[in-house]
């Protein structure tokens, strides 16, 4: 992994670069947001020639590192106007590795609005009409541009959906799993439709010919592999027919749900009375009815060995969606009042289809419920309100923008996000530590920047009370270490083993060192995930944002949320010292 490929889409030129020193370590995360900043103008418009999007497998991804093909994707989010890094687990980012390849630049846009898809193989880059794609579904698109090259043994496939090329702000960028299904993504942010503005409908990676991932020392990468893979053996959430591999990411409904901080209609409430049927445990249990056995959950990429996507079966038996996660349960589920499993398998399908963040879109329903669009249950209306999205119909344009702009078209104050970004799927009132990490965040409302449920809610490293404020060094360290796992390429799930079992923290690192040739420690991993938020923090400060912008909205400090009917009551100056 020692080039960078840079494509220029204004004159569909690529050419091949070495990697500056200056990047010499820095993969995943800590390059995307590294090239972002360095290159990209923060005061751009992100659809604009002088946005970049960048992909970059992690510094472990296409070896033998477990659970460790994350490609991260990054640019200046439409939805934000700050810094955005989101990721996926697939095969397409391990194959871009054995290519040698450790960024992926695309910079400027066609004149003449055009759309292209991009292959990379082992000779080279070639640029491809992709006309015939325009405004397909994307399992159609996806399916047939990958036969067209070899099919999903031979490639992986990144693309966008209608969304995209319509460049709506909850536009995600989507991967192909290991069955080449259409359903792995890098959804938050809008990065989707900075895609779209590049004239990119997808992008095809043949590794044919690729080579093994370089690793300077062996030994201490070996010895690293097998404490990390240890420890996720043994940890009851990341073991094999554990709560992850069971149930899947919706185990956590109900624990929220129990927790009180599972966002009900709007985050009108903590608890949701259908919670039970919609969960982790409802699907298990609703797949083996209809398949008549029980159905474990399969991994999303090579390598993985927690494997907690799962895949929703109609009655008939036939495979409906995957995958359901937690998120998308409960933005579909809870948060719109829904609970029927089938109608949020139905939601779910439609947003990987047409190229549409879950999170987002659910939380955009709930707010178009409130704007008087539906009511509240009504399911069958949402996928009515989600087709609209897939027709870019006026409407479904600004359902497509996200939960501000439908707020603001609709006239609704009740809107739960920040800079920006909607909410995910825990109540800050119920859960501070979360809120602190919505609140600081780069990227805006998202709980993968800094996983604070971990402690707060599943007692990971230790139980702490969610209801307690006083988590300003929690929410700074949960964000630096996430910042670390983002670089690497593992997936943020081995941080429920590496928190709880020290060994495998160990190997995570001595596994990065040995493919690096460095002499890095667990000392070095805060310093690491300083590095990256320090750049991120610098671009958005560039970009115009002040800690005006690190708010929660107003709304949540005057309502106490039932059933612990608190409030949001962490103070603005400890709210400021997290990053300070």
């Amino acid at each position: 992994m020692s080039r960078m490929l840079r494509v220029n889409m204004t004159d569909r030129t690529a050419k091949f670069e070495p990697m500056p020193s200056a990047y010499a370590h820095r993969a995943g995360r800590w390059l995307t947001s590294s090239l972002v900043h360095d290159e990209v103008p923060p005061t751009c418009h992100p659809l604009g020639p002088d946005n970049r999007i960048v992909f970059s497998p992690g510094v472990a991804t296409g070896t033998a590192a477990p659970t460790s093909s994350r490609i991260s994707v990054g640019g200046k989010s439409p939805l934000t106007g700050g810094i955005k890094e989101a990721n996926a687990g697939t095969g397409w980012g391990r194959r871009l590795a054995r290519l040698g390849i450790r960024a992926l630049v695309v910079e400027g846009q066609p004149k003449d609005g055009t759309s292209w898809v991009l292959k990379i193989d082992s000779r080279g880059v070639g640029f491809e009409p992709a006309g015939a794609w325009a405004g397909k579904r994307l399992s159609e698109a996806v399916g047939a541009i990958a036969a067209q090259h070899g099919g999903r043994e031979k490639v992986d496939v990144c693309a966008i959906g209608i969304a995209g090329e319509l460049r709506m702000g909850a536009a995600g960028i989507c991967f192909t799993d290991r069955e080449g299904r259409a359903t792995r993504y890098a959804g938050r942010g809008g990065l989707g439709a900075v895609m779209g503005s590049k004239g990119l409908k997808a992008i095809v990676v043949d590794d044919s010919g690729g080579t093994d991932i370089p690793i300077a020392d062996k030994a201490k990468f070996d010895q690293g592999r097998k404490k990390l893979a240890a420890a996720l053996g043994e940890h009851a959430i990341t073991k094999p027919k554990g709560a992850l591999n069971a149930y899947g990411t919706a185990v956590l409904v109900n624990i929220l749900n129990e927790a009180g901080g599972l966002p009900t209609r709007n985050f009108r409430e903590g608890r949701f009375e259908g919670a039970s049927r919609i969960a982790g445990e409802a699907i298990f249990a609703g797949n083996k009815e209809r398949v008549g056995r029980e159905v474990y959950n399969h991994p999303c990429s090579p390598g993985c060995v927690i494997a907690c996507s799962n895949t929703w079966h109609r009655k008939d038996g036939t495979e409906h969606t995957s995958c359901i996660e937690y998120e998308s349960d409960w933005a579909f589920g809870a948060d719109c009042g829904i609970s029927d499993l089938d109608q949020i398998a139905e939601l779910n399908l439609l947003c990987n289809e047409y190229g549409l963040d879950t999170i987002e879109i659910g939380g955009t329903l709930a707010v178009a419920a409130d704007g008087g669009l539906w009511e509240f249950g009504d399911g069958k209306r949402a996928i009515e309100l989600v087709h609209e999205i897939g027709k870019g119909s006026p409407l479904g344009r600004i359902l497509g923008n996200g939960a501000v702009v439908t707020g603001r078209a609709f006239g609704v104050a009740r809107v739960p996000h920040v800079k920006g970004q909607s909410m995910p799927a825990y109540d800050p009132r119920a859960i501070k530590g979360i809120g602190m990490t919505y609140a600081v965040s780069t990227m805006g409302a998202d709980h993968t920047s800094g996983y604070t449920i971990a402690p707060e809610i599943l007692g990971v490293s230790g139980k702490l009370d969610p209801l307690n404020p006083q988590k300003t060094d929690l929410a700074r360290n949960f964000q630096y270490a996430t910042a670390f796992i983002d670089s690497t390429g593992h997936c943020l799930f081995i941080a429920f083993a590496i928190l709880d079992i020290a060994s495998g923290f160990e190997g995570l690192v001595e596994e990065c060192a040995g493919i690096l040739g460095t002499a890095w420690t667990m000392d070095d991993v805060g310093r690491i995930g300083k590095a990256v938020l320090d750049l991120e923090l610098e671009f958005n400060r560039k970009a115009g944002f002040t800690t005006a912008d690190d708010r929660l909205p107003d709304f949540m400090s005057r309502e106490p949320l039932p059933p612990h009917n608190s409030v949001w009551d962490v103070p603005d100056c400890e709210i400021d010292k997290v990053f300070s």
